[in-house]
C-alpha cells in the first residue's frame, strides 16, 4: 500500500478526525473532503484519463423490473408467461415497449434497448455486484451488503477524478445500495444527498456556510491544519506536497456559490419541475441534471418506490404483492422521469456527453407464479432488458433478442463484463486498469468483457 495511502488510513482513527466528522466538513464516506480530493487528484495523474468529459445518470430501479412488463414483452406467449400489458409502437420502427411507458416511445430516437444481459447471480446482493463490477457476487445477502470489489462509481472517481474543480465526482441520491470501493477505498465512493428535493426547504448539507458563524469555519480551517501537519509528520516522501491545494479544493466545495447553485433546484421554474413530476424521484432526476450540466461527472438516482404504491421496490414477488397493481402505478412515474429527462438533455445539447441508464440488477421470471390468487415474478438474471439514451453513441435501435417467451437470450448474448466494458469505455476509463487487490495482487478493473460494438458504430 502506497504510504499517502497509509497516511490517510492513519487519520482516520484520530481523535482529530473525529472532531473533523461533528463540523461537517465531510459528506463523502469515511474521509474528508481534501483527502477525497487529494486521492482523486492523484489517480487523474496516474489513470490515463480521457479527454473526453462524459456524464452518466443512472436511474437504478433496485430489486429488478421485470423485462416483460417494461421492454421486452411477449404478447405471443403462452397465458401463464404474458401477464397483462401489451406492447406499443414507439417512433423507431420495429421497437416496442410496454403501453403504460408511451412517454419514453416518443423519445425512441435517443435511446437504444438492451434486450439481452444475462448473469446467473441469483440474490440482490450478489447481482448487483455481478452487474456493477464485471466481477460474480458472493452469494451471501448479509451484512453489510458491500462488494468485494469496486463498482463502477469508485473505479470512475479514482482513474478520472472531478470534471470540475470543487465539484464532487459523483453523486448519489439518497444512496449507493449495496456498493462500494472495496480495495481501492471509501473515498471514491459517491457524495449521498440523501434530503428530498421534492420538499419544500430542500437543502443539501455540509455546502455553503449557512448557519455556520465565521468562529466555527476557522475552527474548521484550523483543524484542516492540524490533520495536514499529522500527515506531514507521519509522511517523510515528500509526497503530501500538494496537500494545501486539495484543502483548497475542499473549502471550494464548501464555500462556492457555483457549487450551491448548481444544488438548488428551486431556480427551475415550475413548468419544468412539474415536467418531472413533484415527487422525489422526479426532482431527484431533474436534479441529476442540474448536477452534470454545472460538472458533475456520474450521478445514481435510486428508484424503490413511488406514490400510491404498497412496493418498496421492484421486486415482484408473487408472495408480497400483485405485479400489475404495482406496475400500474409505478411505470407512469418512470414514463414521466425518463422522458423528461431525455427531453431537457436533447433541448439543452447536454445529451451528446450524457448517457442516462435505466436498469437494475436483475429482471424476473418470465414466468408468472401465484400466490393465493395474486401474480408474481420470482428472481431471474438470465434474460433482462435496460435503457440506455443519449451519451452521442448510436441511438435508435434494440441490441440483442429473447425467445417468444422470454426465457432465453437467442441473439446477441451480453455479459455484464461487456456492460461494463461500455461504460468504462463511454466514460473514457482504460480497460486494461489494474488495481492492487486486499492481498496485494494486481487486479484488472474487469477480468474479460468487450464494449457494445452497435453503440460505438
Amino acid at each position: 500500500m502506497p504510504l499517502q495511502d497509509k497516511t490517510i488510513q492513519n487519520c482516520i482513527g484520530t481523535k482529530a478526525r473525529r472532531d473533523f466528522l461533528k463540523l461537517g466538513m465531510t459528506g463523502c464516506g469515511t474521509l474528508g473532503m481534501a483527502d477525497l480530493l487529494r486521492v482523486e487528484g492523484l489517480a487523474k495523474k496516474s489513470g490515463k484519463p480521457s479527454s473526453r468529459q462524459k456524464s452518466l445518470i443512472v436511474l437504478w430501479l433496485w430489486g429488478g423490473p421485470s423485462h416483460m412488463e417494461t421492454f421486452d414483452l411477449k404478447p405471443n406467449a403462452p397465458v401463464e408467461y404474458r401477464g397483462e400489458f401489451v406492447p406499443i409502437p414507439t417512433t423507431v420502427p420495429g421497437m416496442e415497449i410496454s403501453e403504460h411507458l408511451p412517454l419514453i416511445g416518443k423519445q425512441a430516437e435517443h435511446l437504444s434497448l438492451i434486450r439481452s444481459l444475462s448473469h446467473h447471480s441469483t440474490g440482490h446482493m450478489n447481482s448487483t455486484h455481478t452487474v456493477l463490477t464485471g466481477y460474480k457476487g458472493n452469494p451471501i445477502e448479509s451484512p453489510p451488503y458491500k462488494p468485494d470489489h469496486p463498482d463502477i462509481w469508485s473505479v470512475t472517481g479514482k482513474v478520472l477524478g472531478p470534471k470540475k474543480r470543487g465539484f464532487p465526482t459523483q453523486v448519489s441520491m439518497p444512496r449507493a445500495r449495496y456498493q462500494g470501493g472495496a480495495y481501492i477505498g471509501s473515498a471514491h465512493e459517491p457524495y449521498p444527498v440523501r434530503s428530498n428535493p421534492n420538499d419544500k426547504n430542500f437543502k443539501v448539507p455540509n455546502l455553503g456556510l449557512n448557519q455556520i458563524t465565521q468562529p466555527r469555519f476557522h475552527d474548521r480551517m484550523s483543524l484542516l491544519k492540524q490533520i495536514d501537519q499529522f500527515k506531514r509528520t507521519v509522511d517523510q516522501s515528500g509526497m503530501m506536497d500538494s496537500i494545501d491545494e486539495f484543502n483548497l479544493q475542499a473549502v471550494d466545495m464548501l464555500v462556492s456559490q457555483e457549487v450551491q447553485k448548481a444544488f438548488d433546484i428551486n431556480q427551475e421554474n415550475d413548468k419544468t419541475r412539474d415536467r418531472y413530476g413533484r415527487h422525489t424521484v422526479g426532482q431527484r432526476c431533474l436534479l441529476a441534471r442540474r448536477l452534470v450540466e454545472a460538472g458533475v461527472r456520474t450521478v445514481s438516482i435510486d428508484f424503490p418506490h413511488v406514490p400510491g404504491q404498497k412496493a418498496f421496490s421492484w421486486d415482484d414477488h408473487a408472495s408480497v404483492w400483485n405485479i400489475f397493481t404495482e406496475m400500474k402505478a409505478r411505470l407512469p412515474i418512470l414514463d414521466q422521469v425518463v422522458s423528461a429527462l431525455i427531453e431537457d438533455l436533447s433541448q439543452s445539447g447536454l445529451i451528446e456527453d450524457t448517457m442516462v441508464l435505466v436498469m437494475g440488477e436483475m429482471s424476473h421470471t418470465p414466468k408468472l407464479s401465484n400466490f393465493k390468487g395474486q401474480p408474481g415474478r420470482e428472481h431471474w438474471g438470465k434474460s433482462m432488458s435496460l435503457l440506455m439514451a443519449g451519451g452521442g453513441l448510436s441511438m435508435g435501435q434494440v441490441i440483442g433478442k429473447t425467445n417468444h417467451k422470454g426465457d432465453e437470450v437467442v441473439d446477441r448474448l451480453i455479459k455484464p463484463n461487456d456492460f461494463q466494458a461500455t461504460l468504462y469505455q463511454y466514460l473514457g476509463v482504460p480497460l486494461d486498469t489494474i488495481f492492487e487487490d486486499y492481498t496485494g495482487r494486481p487486479t484488472l478493473v474487469i477480468p474479460d468483457g468487450q464494449p457494445i460494438k452497435e453503440l460505438f458504430s
